[in-house]
C-alpha cells in the first residue's frame, strides 16, 4: 500500500535518512521506533504529503485513504466532543451539519414562512443521512469517544473548555471513526489512563486496515503490532515480530557483529605486529609485503553502534521509621462528589504501593494528601518518623524556571555538588553535550520530566511519592528509571498506566473505585491474576 524507495531527508545540519527503504503492506500493524529525534514524526508527514524526501519517493498506492494522528491537533473550539469527532468522518459530517441547521431553522419564528422549503429541505438531507449511515455513525462516535474516557455530558459537553490531554482523546477518536486504509498514529498512547489505553489496544487489534504507528509503551506495543521497522543512523531496518522480539534480535545482532569486530581486531592487531617485527628484515621484504596489500584489500568491520544509556544509581538513602505515612478516618470531598468517606490507610517501610482506579477516583487526591499538597476534611495524615519524601507531580514541570539552563538548574538545588557529579547526573537523565546548556523554556514535555526526576532523586528521599512518572518519558528512560527503582531500599506509592512499570516495581495495590477502596497483598502482577482484569474500570 505504501512504500519508501531509497529515501534520503536533511533537516538542517541534521541528516535523517539516507537512501532508506521500507514497506506497509495492506493489513500489516507495524511499530515504528528509533531515538528520539531519529526522524519518526518526518516519517509521517513524508507519508501524508506534509513534506517530501530529499531524494527517493514515497509512493502511495491510488484511492488508499489515510488516517494521521499527531500530537499537534490544532485549536478546537466552539463545538460538543461529539460533533468535532463526527467531523472528521467526511460527507457524511458536512450532511449531519446541515441537518443540525434545518433542525434549529425549524424551530426559528423569523423562518416561519420559510418552514415549507425548509421542511422538503430537512426530508431530501434526512434522506441522505439515512443513505450514508449517518444514524449509526454517531452511535459509533459515542462508542469511540466512551472507549477513550469520556462520559457522556463530557461527549455533548463544549470541547473548547476541554483540557489538552483530552482535547488529544478528541483528535484521536477523529481518525479511528474515519476507518482510514491505513492509520499513522504518532504516540497515541500518551494522555490515556489505563482503561482508556485498553480498549484502544482491542480497537486496533480489531482494525482491518494497516497500521503504523510510535509509542513509548512497551506493553502496548507489544500487543498491537506484528512488525518493528527501526530508524537508525539515517536507515530503516525491518524485524518481523513484536517489540520484544524486536529488542532480543537487535541485542543478538549487536553482539554477533561485536565478535566478528572483536575477532578482526584481534586478527589485523597479530597481522601489524607480523609487519612491524619484520619490515625492516630483507629476508620476510616479501611476506612483509604480501600482508601489506592483504591488510589493505580487507573490508573493515564497524562496531555495533550501541545507543548512549547511562545508569542511574542511588545514594543510600537515610533509613525511616516504619510506618512511613498513616491516614486515619480521612474525609475529602469536592463539592458535592466525595472522594474519600472515612478512610484508613497505612505505608510500611519498603512497602511498594501502586494506586488504581479510573478517571476522578481520587488517584491524584491520594498522593496530594499524603504530600501535603492538599489537606483533608477531616480526618489525619500523619508522616512518619525520619521521612524525607520525594513528591512527583505533574505540575511540578511547571515551576522550572524558563530562563535557567538545564545545568544552572542543577546547581541552583545542589550548590555542594561538584560539576563532574552533576553533568554525570544529567548524563543519566538524558542531558548529554550541548543539552545541558538549553533553557528550561525550550525543553520538551520528557526533558522536563527528567529534570525534575532528576533534582529529586540526587539527594535520594527514602518515600517516593509519584503521580505518572512515566508520562512523556522514552523506552530507553523508563528502562533506565526502572532499573534504578528496582534497586531503590526506599518506600514508593505511586500512580502509573504503564503495565510494565506497574509490574517491575509493586508489591501493593491500593484499588480506588466508587464501591471503597480495595487493597492488595502482592503486586500488579498478582492483582491481575485474582482480579481477571488489568484495570479497575473494566471489572463487570
Amino acid at each position: 500500500m505504501i512504500r519508501l524507495d531509497n529515501i534520503s531527508k536533511q533537516n538542517g545540519h541534521q541528516i535523517l535518512f539516507i537512501e532508506a527503504s521500507a514497506a506497509l503492506q495492506r493489513g500489516e500493524k507495524i511499530g515504528l521506533v528509533g531515538p528520539n529525534g531519529a526522524g519518526k514524526t518526518t516519517l509521517f508527514r513524508m507519508i501524508t504529503g506534509e513534506e517530501a524526501p530529499d531524494e527517493g519517493q514515497i509512493a502511495v498506492d491510488r484511492g488508499t485513504t489515510i488516517g494521521y494522528f499527531s500530537q499537534d491537533v490544532g485549536e478546537m473550539a466552539g463545538k460538543s466532543a461529539i460533533a468535532e469527532v463526527m467531523d472528521g468522518a467526511g460527507p457524511v459530517s458536512e450532511v449531519a451539519a446541515e441537518l443540525a441547521r434545518l433542525e434549529a431553522a425549524m424551530t426559528d419564528p423569523d423562518q416561519a414562512d420559510d418552514m415549507e422549503a425548509i421542511l422538503e429541505r430537512y426530508g431530501e438531507v434526512q434522506h441522505r443521512f439515512e443513505e450514508l449511515d449517518g444514524y449509526a455513525l454517531e452511535a459509533r462516535a459515542r462508542e469511540v469517544l466512551s472507549g477513550l474516557g469520556f462520559s457522556p455530558e463530557m461527549m455533548d459537553g463544549d470541547v473548547g473548555k476541554l483540557s489538552g490531554g483530552w482535547k488529544m482523546r478528541v483528535a484521536l477518536a477523529r481518525i479511528l471513526l474515519m476507518r482510514p486504509d491505513v492509520l499513522l498514529l504518532d504516540e497515541p498512547s500518551n494522555h490515556l489512563d489505563l482503561e482508556s489505553l485498553i480498549w484502544l489496544e482491542k480497537f486496533l487489534q480489531g482494525h482491518e486496515g494497516a497500521l503504523m504507528m510510535t509509542s513509548h509503551d512497551r506493553e502496548f506495543m507489544n500487543r498491537v503490532v506484528s512488525k518493528i521497522v527501526e530508524i537508525d543512523g539515517g536507515t530503516l531496518t525491518t524485524y518481523s515480530g513484536d517489540y520484544a522480539f524486536y529488542e532480543a534480535q537487535r541485542a543478538l545482532a549487536e553482539r554477533q557483529q561485536q565478535a566478528q569486530f572483536d575477532r578482526q581486531q584481534a586478527m589485523l592487531a597479530k597481522e601489524v605486529a607480523f609487519i612491524e617485527r619484520f619490515k625492516a628484515r630483507a629476508s620476510h621484504a616479501a611476506q612483509v609485503q604480501s600482508r601489506v596489500k592483504k591488510l589493505d584489500k580487507i573490508e573493515k568491520i564497524e562496531p555495533p553502534r550501541r545507543r548512549q544509556t547511562v545508569m542511574f544509581e542511588f545514594l543510600p538513602a537515610p533509613r525511616s521509621g516504619e510506618d512511613v505515612v498513616v491516614l486515619k478516618n480521612v474525609h475529602k470531598a469536592y463539592g458535592s462528589h466525595t472522594i474519600y468517606d472515612g478512610f484508613d490507610f497505612t505505608v510500611r517501610r519498603r512497602e511498594r504501593w501502586c494506586v488504581m482506579g479510573v478517571n476522578g477516583a481520587g488517584k491524584s487526591t491520594l498522593l496530594k494528601l499524603v504530600a501535603g499538597a492538599t489537606e483533608p476534611d477531616d480526618g489525619t495524615v500523619a508522616v512518619g518518623g525520619s521521612v524525607k519524601m520525594g513528591y512527583f507531580a505533574q505540575h511540578a514541570m511547571d515551576l522550572l524556571d524558563g530562563d535557567r539552563t538545564v545545568f544552572a538548574t542543577l546547581e541552583d538545588a545542589f550548590p555542594q555538588a561538584g560539576q563532574g557529579s552533576l553533568r554525570t547526573l544529567a548524563g543519566c537523565f538524558g542531558f548529554s553535550g550541548d543539552d545541558i546548556e538549553k533553557r528550561c523554556r525550550v525543553l520538551s514535555g520528557g526533558e522536563k520530566a527528567r529534570l525534575v526526576m532528576a533534582l529529586m532523586l540526587y539527594d535520594p528521599p527514602n518515600f517516593l511519592v509519584l503521580d505518572e512518572p512515566t508520562n512523556h518519558l522514552d523506552m530507553s528512560t523508563k528502562e533506565m528509571l526502572i532499573r534504578a527503582l528496582a534497586d531503590y531500599e526506599g518506600t514508593m506509592l505511586f500512580v502509573s498506566h504503564d503495565r510494565h512499570f506497574l509490574a517491575a516495581l509493586s508489591n501493593r495495590v491500593l484499588e480506588v473505585t466508587a464501591d471503597g477502596v480495595h487493597q492488595y497483598g502482592g503486586g500488579y502482577t498478582e492483582y491481575v491474576g485474582s482480579t481477571g482484569q488489568e484495570a479497575p474500570g473494566l471489572r463487570s
